[in-house]
C-alpha cells in the first residue's frame, strides 16, 4: 500500500490544504486544527507563503459577486488575549479569543490552541487493548532498593537494643526490618509504574479525539459504487489527514492496529473507529446539504457500516490514529509505502477500552 493524499486543516471544520509532504508530530501535522470558528456558515480557506490562513467567504444574504476575505496568522501573538476554556469530546483544552463578528455571518469567536492539551477518554494508545503495554513492574525497583536499605538500617538501629533485652539476639529485628522494607518496596514500585502513565499522556489541539485520521481509498471506492449514477464520493468530505491506497478489500482498516510508513518506518498507532454524521452529505460549493445522490452518502453507509457496538446508530468510516513517541518529527510523503504491522482479531468498540491499572 502507499500514501496518495495528505491534508492539514488549519481551521477546524473548513476545507483542508493538500500537502505533498509533512512532519509527523504527536499533536498532528503542523497547523492542523489550530483555529476554530465557534459559529460559521459557508466558507472556504487556503494558505499562502506569508504564514497566513486566508479565508474567502460570501456574507449571508448577499449575491455571489460580493466575496470577502479574512487573513489569520498561522502563529499569532496571544499575549493579552482572553483565555477560553473549551471542551472537545470530553477533553478539556484552552484557546484564545481573537475577535468577534469579523466575518459578518454570525461568527462569535475565532480561537487558537497554543500548545494542545491532554487527550482524555478512551482513544489514546495507553487505553487501547492493541497498544497498552502490560504491567511489568519489578518486585523491587531502583528506588525501592534504596528505600529497603534505609528502612533496614533504621529499624535495626531502633530494634536491636529492645530485642536484645529480652532475647539476646538481633536476628529478629533484622528480619522484621527486611520484611517491612520488601513490602513497602513492592508498593512503591507499583505506584511508580502507575505514575509513569502520566508522562506518556497524549495531547491534541482542536481535533476531535485524535491527532490523525486515516482513510482507505479502497473503502471510498466501495462507497462510490453504492451511489447511483456516475456520482463519486469525495474523499475530502471524510476530512482525513492520511489517505492510503492499495488495501486488498474495502473496510479491512477496521482491523488495523499499527502502520509502518515510509523509509523511517514511522509507527502510526490506530486506536478507534471514526463514526459519521450528516457532514459527509454537505455540498462544499454551497455549504448546504447536497442534492440528489451526493446527499445520500450517510444513508448508504447506514445499511451495513454500523459496526461499532459503542455507537450503534452511526456508521464507521476511517480510523483515529496517534503517533508513536519514537517517531516524533519524522517525515511523511505522498508515495510513501505503508505496511500493516499489527492487526486486531476483533473490531474496537468505542467506550470499551480497558483502563490503565
Amino acid at each position: 500500500m502507499k500514501i496518495t493524499q495528505l491534508y492539514t486543516y488549519p481551521i477546524k471544520s473548513l476545507r483542508g490544504v493538500a500537502l505533498p509532504a509533512a512532519l509527523l508530530t504527536r499533536t498532528g501535522f503542523e497547523y492542523d486544527r489550530r483555529f476554530m470558528l465557534l459559529k460559521v456558515n459557508a466558507s472556504d480557506d487556503g494558505t499562502d507563503n506569508n504564514g497566513k490562513v486566508i479565508v474567502t467567504y460570501q456574507p449571508t444574504g448577499v449575491d455571489g459577486h460580493r466575496i470577502k476575505t479574512l487573513e489569520i496568522p498561522l502563529v499569532p501573538d496571544v499575549r493579552g488575549l482572553e483565555e477560553l476554556g473549551i471542551m472537545m469530546h470530553q477533553s478539556p483544552t484552552k484557546g484564545y479569543n481573537m475577535g468577534t463578528s469579523v466575518l459578518d455571518i454570525g461568527l462569535s469567536w475565532r480561537t487558537w490552541d497554543l500548545t494542545g492539551d491532554r487527550c482524555w477518554g478512551v482513544f489514546p494508545p495507553g487505553k487501547s487493548a492493541a497498544h497498552r503495554k502490560p504491567a511489568t513492574t519489578p518486585l523491587v525497583s531502583t528506588r525501592s532498593v534504596a528505600t529497603l536499605a534505609a528502612l533496614t538500617l533504621l529499624l535495626n538501629a531502633i530494634g536491636v537494643p529492645m530485642v536484645r533485652e529480652t532475647t539476646g539476639s538481633s536476628l529478629l529485628p533484622s528480619l522484621a526490618a527486611t520484611a517491612v522494607a520488601v513490602i513497602l518496596s513492592v508498593a512503591l514500585g507499583r505506584r511508580d509504574w502507575s505514575r509513569g502513565g502520566k508522562r506518556n499522556e497524549e495531547k491534541i489541539t482542536f481535533a476531535d479525539v485524535a491527532p490523525y485520521l486515516v482513510v482507505s481509498e479502497t473503502s471510498v471506492q466501495d462507497l462510490s459504487t453504492r451511489l447511483a449514477g456516475d456520482v463519486e464520493m469525495d474523499v475530502t468530505k471524510f476530512r482525513p489527514n492520511i489517505v492510503v491506497a492499495g488495501a486488498a478489500t474495502a473496510y479491512e482498516e477496521d482491523f488495523w492496529a499499527e502502520l509502518a510508513v515510509g523509509e523511517n518506518e514511522s509507527r502510526l498507532l490506530i486506536t478507534a473507529n471514526c463514526v459519521r454524521c450528516q457532514s459527509i452529505n454537505v455540498d462544499y460549493d454551497t455549504g448546504k446539504m447536497a442534492r440528489g445522490e451526493a446527499g445520500n452518502a450517510l444513508k448508504r453507509l447506514m445499511k451495513d457500516r454500523r459496526v461499532d457496538k459503542g455507537a450503534k446508530y452511526s456508521p464507521v468510516f476511517g480510523r483515529y490514529t496517534f503517533l508513536d513517541r519514537e517517531s516524533e518529527n519524522t517525515p511523511i510523503r505522498v508515495g510513501d509505502e505503508v505496511i500493516v504491522t499489527k492487526m486486531m482479531d476483533e473490531r474496537s468498540v468505542i467506550g470499551e477500552f480497558p483502563e490503565l491499572l
